[in-house]
């Protein structure tokens, strides 16, 4: 028997997983070649490679890009933290029962619907210039706190809305058995209905988190000195792109991690509902 032989045999009919492994691996291969073949074959590609992939570029940009980074991860962290509780507040007010609490849902309501329609660009521009500039004396002028105000008030938005769906999709026997022990409403949503809803929705928080982290970048153009910015004043004394290609390598590097932890989450959580419950 040849090599070839060999090589089916061992790799066995249709429905052997190993088969479906090799194939998925030389396709990948096949396809990720033909486009690299492509690029590195067209006109302009050296031209392209010296402007986004210089090496000595690179190596001169990353220190101090991974060290501007660090402000980022201040943004983001700080963010975080406000929009977690924010957000909460905002799906709370939202679900108040009753006509007496009508203006604060509407009022609840249009802050959503405000923030998620306006681009985020315009809020940290419009919070970033706008505020400082109407020279109201104790209003603090530091574009770092704004960009932080902006960056909480446009996710609270969609965070609150992903609190929401959490409580909505606590099935009503739970606050009813609740309320049966003696628990007021307030108590049966802090106690009963909130551990719950906060543990379903770990994996879509995860995913704007991820998000916001992208978006610390906007802030650049109200003049936090980050990662971005950082890029853009190398670029702007080198006039060579490739710092620009080294944030993303940064991104990515910190985002892909994140984004395994969040799939992993949502299928554990797929696995605990599957088997009728949370542990």
């Amino acid at each position: 028997m040849g090599r070839a032989g060999l090589i089916l045999g061992w790799l066995g009919g249709r429905g052997d997983p190993r088969r479906a492994v090799v194939v998925a691996l030389v396709s990948t291969v096949v396809v990720l070649g033909a486009i690299g073949w492509a690029i590195v074959h067209a006109p302009n590609w050296p031209a392209v490679q010296d402007a986004f992939f210089n090496p000595e570029a690179f190596a001169d940009a990353l220190p101090d890009l991974v060290v501007a980074f660090g402000t980022n991860i201040a943004l983001f962290s700080i963010a975080e933290v406000l929009i977690l509780g924010l957000g909460l507040g905002v799906a709370a007010l939202r679900g108040l029962p009753g006509p007496a609490f009508f203006p604060v849902r509407a009022l609840a309501t249009v802050y959503v619907d405000l923030f998620r329609a306006v681009p985020g660009i315009l809020v940290i521009f419009l919070l970033g210039f706008g505020i400082p500039g109407l020279g109201i004396e104790g209003v603090p002028a530091d574009p770092f706190i704004w960009a932080v105000v902006a960056l909480t008030l446009i996710y609270s938005a969609y965070v609150s809305e992903v609190y929401r769906a959490g409580i909505e999709s606590i099935h009503p026997s739970q606050e009813a058995a609740a309320r049966s022990l003696g628990l007021s409403r307030l108590q049966a949503l802090r106690h009963v209905i909130l551990p719950q809803a906060v543990r379903r929705v770990i994996p879509p928080l995860l995913n704007d988190f991820i998000g916001l982290q992208k978006d610390t970048v906007l802030v650049s153009l109200i003049g936090v000195v980050e990662i971005f910015r950082t890029a853009s004043i190398k670029e702007s004394a080198s006039f060579n792109f490739t710092p620009y290609v080294a944030v993303a390598v940064v991104f990515v590097v910190i985002t892909i991690p994140l984004a395994r932890v969040t799939e992993w989450l949502a299928s554990r959580d797929r696995r605990r509902q599957a088997v009728g419950g949370f542990r």
